[in-house]
């Protein structure tokens, strides 16, 4: 095994202004960043809530009322990005933001409306899909896998 070389004075100089740059950026608010992710997600979660509660309450069945909340929140993610709107929400609540269902349709409706010049096909239902895709497969493996454990379990499916 060889020795290493020297250092350059260059690359010297820039180790040095690595070292100095990193010592001087300011820390990332972690704790900040973590509470209104936990406020934001909670809100649009509380908001869930209270929709499925009011739809509950009006005699729907629940399992109508689960599938129509998240039929609402979709819509609602879709719309509040084609308004700009969650965008801004996105900076502030970061991860907690992109979480919920309203997020999923987030990114698929910001992907769909950034390539929509390149067309109905190639653009927008194809780069839509391109986050879509893997949340979809990877749902449908996980909702298989599932039922084929509790299958094997249970001896029933349903």
């Amino acid at each position: 095994m060889g020795k290493k070389p020297p250092l350059t004075p260059k690359d010297r100089e820039r180790q040095e202004y690595q070292a100095l740059a990193q010592e001087r950026a300011p820390g990332r608010p972690i704790l900040g960043n973590l509470v209104r992710a936990f406020l934001v997600g909670g809100a649009i979660s509380l908001g869930g809530q209270l929709v499925f509660s009011y739809l509950a309450g009006r005699g729907i069945e629940e399992k109508q009322a689960q599938s129509l909340t998240s039929a609402a929140f979709v819509f609602l993610g879709a719309l509040f990005t084609g308004l700009g709107l969650y965008d801004e929400l996105g900076r502030l609540g970061g991860m907690g933001s992109a979480l919920p269902i309203s997020g999923f349709a987030n990114s698929i409706a910001a992907a769909a409306m950034e390539y929509k010049r390149e067309g109905w096909v190639l653009g927008v239902g194809a780069r839509m899909f391109i986050i879509a895709g893997p949340v979809i497969v990877y749902g449908l493996l996980t909702a298989v896998t599932v039922a084929a454990v509790r299958y094997l379990l249970k001896g029933q499916v349903g």
